[in-house]
């Protein structure tokens, strides 16, 4: 099983601010046990949403809207891609991450559906 963990963007990272250079370093070891272990996919992080776009579908039209996007709880600042065996080992190994920022924040755990695959999925009539 893939889970993405999605990394909540705190005001700061909106802003433009990177985390600092102790907090960055803190989570290194951390990120570097998962990879080892073969358990970190992916990784990265994204700039604000200054620098950004989203795109909506309607049928066939397409819109496209610059950034900057309002509703800071719905940003994500950040990502990691994890390979699991069970979706029950993730939150225990997940709390022990650094947080990549001074602000409050939290990790949303999302498991990954493949492309193709459609088991446990609703099938529309």
């Amino acid at each position: 099983m893939r889970v993405v963990v999605l990394v909540k963007a705190p005001e700061d990272s909106e802003a433009g601010f990177m985390p600092s250079i102790e907090l960055i370093a803190a989570m290194g070891p951390y990120n570097e046990e998962l990879i080892n272990a073969g358990i970190m996919l992916a990784g990265d992080g994204f700039k604000p949403t200054s620098q950004d776009a989203r795109v909506t579908f309607d049928g066939d039209s397409r819109t496209i809207v610059n950034g900057p996007f309002d509703n800071p709880n719905e940003l994500v600042a950040g990502y990691w891609i994890l390979s699991r065996r069970t979706s029950s080992r993730r939150l225990p190994r997940n709390s022990g991450t650094g947080n990549p920022s001074s602000a409050t924040g939290h990790r949303a755990n999302n498991p990954r559906r493949r492309a193709g695959q459609v088991d446990g999925c609703a099938q529309r009539g």
